[in-house]
């Protein structure tokens, strides 16, 4: 659940594939090789992929999935690159890099909702609105898609939308706890339940209370290219995937037994991990007809669309984009499993 590094798509091949040196091994005999690249250490995030691998299911269709652990090259950008064939992303995160040139599909949508929410200590009494975050710090990713969002908010609700930035990763929740930053991107799953667990709990404000279109808050990508010359294994991860998400959210207990057998270092945050995977099936993981994974155009054109319409995504080239993406191709729900 914490933040992702912003893409950074300039890394050459050569240290890409270094970035993944140890960590893929030889497929199992009959097997196909799949490397999935984590956005961060396993969390309930990730819940499907761990149930799928736990119960057979990758191994049942034929494939041997290989989880790269998170370092300093984003998903992103090993996916693009080819050092891992799909990858945990965000579709805020994936907006700015598809748009720089990132050779990648989303084919699963893990929530259907923003899971992230503008968060600031629970006992601020002089913060009763965004707009009261003017002239604040905000410690934040060192994401592009972070100071749009936070702007907007506050404008929406009355505010400049001015406030400073300090790049802190993932420190930047205890140094909201701890006075030293105002307002952070808490996910209310994790490090919401995480900061109530500990008896100093996160007042959130939701994007979409101000304005903001609601967006697919994690997804799976793929490697434009490796999917369009695999399309059968493509369709067997993708659907081995979407069924241990469905599993996450129409039995998120077994789900969440799951991710700590699979994660034994989950083991003194079980309470943590139960909790987190109960409201990610209560609220986050099924769509209107209770499916995991789908995607709309919609949904795409209108949190991306937002996007673009505030100036801030570049191209390739670094210069703003001259004329909106074909959000229709940035998605695809054909490796999905038919109803």
């Amino acid at each position: 659940m914490r933040r992702m590094r912003t893409a950074v798509l300039l890394v050459v091949a050569a240290l890409l594939l270094a970035a993944c040196g140890g960590t893929s091994q030889p497929a199992a005999p009959g097997l196909q090789t799949i490397r999935l690249a984590l956005d961060w250490t396993p969390n309930t995030n990730h819940t499907g992929l761990y149930v799928a691998q736990q119960r057979g299911w990758f191994r049942d269709a034929g494939l041997d999935v290989q989880f790269l652990p998170y370092g300093q090259t984003s998903p992103d950008t090993l996916v693009s690159s080819g050092a891992a064939e799909f990858g945990i992303s965000f579709q805020d995160s994936f907006t700015f890099a598809k748009a720089a040139g990132a050779d990648t599909t989303s084919v699963l949508a893990v929530l259907q909702h923003w899971g992230s929410a503008i968060g600031i200590r629970g006992d601020r009494t002089d913060i009763a609105s965004p707009r009261d975050l003017d002239g604040k710090i905000y410690g934040g990713f060192g994401s592009p898609s972070e100071a749009p969002k936070m702007r907007s908010v506050i404008k929406a609700a009355g505010g400049r939308g001015e406030f400073q930035t300090v790049v802190l990763g993932s420190s930047a929740y205890e140094a909201v706890q701890s006075g030293q930053a105002d307002f952070t991107e808490p996910f209310v799953a994790w490090e919401g339940i995480e900061a109530k667990l500990a008896g100093h709990p996160f007042r959130t404000f939701a994007y979409t209370d101000f304005g903001l279109p609601d967006a697919y808050s994690v997804i799976v990508i793929g490697n434009s290219p490796w999917l369009a010359a695999h399309r059968d294994l493509a369709a067997k991860f993708v659907q081995a995937a979407q069924r241990g998400y469905q599993l996450g959210a129409d039995d998120p207990a077994a789900a969440a037994q799951a991710l700590l057998d699979a994660n034994p270092d989950l083991a003194s945050n079980a309470e943590l991990v139960r909790q987190s995977q109960q409201a990610l099936a209560a609220s986050y993981l099924k769509d209107a007809n209770g499916r995991v994974g789908t995607q709309t155009l919609d949904r795409w054109a209108g949190y991306s669309g937002w996007v673009y319409d505030q100036g801030v995504l570049t191209g390739p080239d670094g210069k703003p984009l001259a004329a909106k993406p074909d959000f229709a191709s940035w998605f695809t729900d054909d490796y999905l499993a038919t109803p």
